[in-house]
């Protein structure tokens, strides 16, 4: 054999041997097989809100080639959905796809993680998440309850419920037994309000039977689903409790820490992805719905500015009780005040004067 040749094959024989020993460690690394589990707090058949679990473990599969598997399990299978944050916690699951304010019970610092009454609107939270801090402060929090949280899923403003009789003055609010929870029920109890706590599934069946009055909700799509027209004719709006609430992925502290770094941004970009993908989907649908229920007997009402007004005077009370009383709480609310009063004086000169011109134009139907 020409040993000029015999060198090159060997050369290349040898230099192949050495690539493929220090190419497997890295190649079996970015396939490597995970299996999570996440709870979520809703039903399969609220198709959106519950579609934000599984939007986040989509992303993921496909970015992983199926290496990281995260298997979506609805409210009830593994867990109430009410429970989803305290699984996560205590290690029953790795993930879990909630509402933080369902939690206030235990914190009341977990609404801020949401949306609090009065508060920001769905474009303003994600950039005080984004930008602002939010996450960072969130996480500040959600270190002390076991777990890491991102955003992952926002409804939008929403409507401000069903009731079963008109609802005209503050007056009309007293007795009046509302299913509504955490600081927004807190809120109304200032003005009358008798705060139920029920599942979604119940809601129905109360407000048939004449339990309570009223309901909220979430927005036209998903309350068309649990039928509330049959039952409670009074659709009002706006839901000033939850101007633009946040979804969120909850995922176990230790869990998330012992990832590879690359698996734990792939969480955060899903989420991210998510977030975004659910509220497009409800701007999306909710028009189309709104129009139907309206045909189904819906009527719809504004809440007067008096009640908006005496919420908002009881709201600033309520935050300013629990401030006194809850660090976390406060300095959350803080940073997201100063964040508020900005944000709102530019929607004057942005959003608020394109749109108001737009509405016009659609009452006038020269859209």
């Amino acid at each position: 054999m020409d040993r000029r040749t015999f060198i090159t094959k060997a050369g290349i024989g040898a230099g192949a041997a050495a690539a493929s020993t220090l190419a497997a460690p890295a190649i079996a690394q970015e396939n490597e097989k995970i299996t999570w589990r996440l709870t979520s707090s809703f039903p399969k058949s609220l198709d959106t809100i519950y579609g934000g679990g599984e939007t986040v473990a989509k992303y993921v599969r496909e970015a992983t080639d199926g290496n990281f598997e995260i298997q979506v399990f609805a409210a009830g299978e593994i867990v109430p959905g009410l429970q989803a944050a305290d699984a996560v916690s205590s290690g029953t699951v790795e993930m879990c796809h909630t509402v933080p304010y369902y939690y206030v019970g235990k914190d009341v610092t977990y609404a801020m993680g949401a949306a609090i009454p009065f508060g920001l609107n769905a474009r303003q939270v994600n950039a005080w998440h984004y930008y602002g801090g939010g996450i960072d402060l969130m996480n500040k929090f959600y270190e002390t309850q076991g777990f890491v949280g991102f955003p992952a899923g926002n409804t939008g403003v929403q409507m401000g419920g069903w009731y079963r009789k008109e609802i005209n003055a503050v007056a009309d609010l007293q007795g009046l037994k509302l299913r509504i929870a955490g600081l927004a029920g807190q809120i109304m109890s200032k003005l009358g309000v008798v705060p139920q706590q029920i599942a979604g599934g119940d809601i129905y069946p109360s407000l048939e039977k004449g339990v309570i009055d009223g309901a909220e909700w979430v927005g036209p799509y998903d309350d068309e689903k649990l039928g509330f027209v049959k039952v409670a004719p009074y659709y009002y709006y706006p839901g000033w409790w939850e101007g633009g609430p946040t979804v969120a992925v909850f995922i176990n502290k230790e869990k998330y820490d012992a990832l590879p770094t690359r698996y734990q941004s792939l969480l955060r970009t899903a989420a991210q992805a998510a977030n975004n993908d659910m509220l497009a989907s409800y701007d999306y649908k909710n028009p189309q719905a709104i129009r139907r229920l309206v045909d189904q007997g819906a009527q719809l009402r504004a809440f007067s500015q008096e009640i908006m007004q005496a919420s908002y005077d009881a709201a600033k009370e309520v935050y300013a009780e629990v401030s006194a009383g809850n660090a976390s709480f406060k300095e959350i609310y803080d940073n997201q005040l100063a964040f508020k009063k900005d944000a709102y004086l530019w929607a004057q000169l942005s959003e608020y004067t394109f749109d108001t011109f737009m509405m016009i134009q659609q009452r006038n139907g020269t859209l």
